[in-house]
């Protein structure tokens, strides 16, 4: 008992070790983003061909706050992750270690590509449709909020479903789908990533075309992944018998 105890007393240090590392990194990246907020700003708005419209002036803080804020975690995810896989790490084998490790900066890779699709890729393409679609029928005024919020959903989704690849790998590394189920329902996948970039699209064809390739891209790239995974662990298997 008194060995349990003490178990259950190094792993809260440990966490709370971790823990501040984390608050402490995500504080700094904070104070260092809030310095620079007005540059970060000016960039996130210069293909913007308006001035954006605040209400009242508590409006100006919460646009620097709020920028501040979403650059800070970006900047802290990677630690985050890394401090998770430190607090988990003693209860992982050498293989298990070597291999959640480069979950790390794929999983980074593949968030940032997701974002960088969606702001250069989708957002201006849905962004000049809406305001073509209402062009000489409205006065147009975006205030920051709505205009972020906009921004936020055209690449925050894309963000999420390019770590498909990393999360099919995962699933397939514990034995929970394999290749051939993902080759037997690639048609409803298919069907799926057809509804997903409708919904996230603006209704018109180059659109939805531009949004399906890239995801049944990911798709595809998906399988091959879990082929490499599923047979390499069949063989470790094998080896194992």
């Amino acid at each position: 008992m008194v060995e349990q105890n003490m178990e259950m007393l190094d792993h809260l240090s440990e966490l709370r070790k971790r823990i501040i590392i984390v608050l402490g990194s995500f504080i700094l990246s904070f104070v260092v983003s809030f310095i620079f907020v007005r540059d970060i700003y000016e960039w996130l708005i210069k293909d913007l061909d308006m001035q954006l419209t605040i209400l009242g002036p508590m409006d100006i803080l919460w646009i620097f706050f709020s920028i501040a804020g979403l650059i800070a975690f970006a900047a802290t995810l990677p630690i985050l992750l890394f401090q998770i896989w430190l607090f988990v790490r003693p209860a992982l084998t050498k293989q298990e270690t070597r291999v959640t490790l480069m979950y790390i900066p794929a999983s980074l890779l593949l968030f940032l590509g997701g974002l960088s699709f969606g702001y250069f890729v989708v957002l201006p393409i849905v962004l000049n449709f809406l305001l073509t679609l209402g062009d000489g029928m409205f006065q147009t005024m975006f205030t920051p909020d709505r205009y972020f919020q906009f921004v936020l959903r055209m690449t925050v989704p894309f963000s999420i479903l390019f770590e498909l690849p990393l999360v099919v790998m995962f699933l397939t590394s514990l034995g929970l789908i394999t290749p051939y189920g993902l080759r037997k329902n690639r048609k409803y996948a298919f069907f799926a990533i057809v509804v997903v970039s409708v919904l996230i699209s603006p209704p018109d064809f180059i659109s939805d075309i531009l949004v399906i390739i890239p995801l049944t891209i990911l798709y595809e790239l998906s399988i091959w992944l879990s082929s490499i995974i599923y047979k390499k662990k069949m063989a470790k298997e094998q080896l194992a018998e």
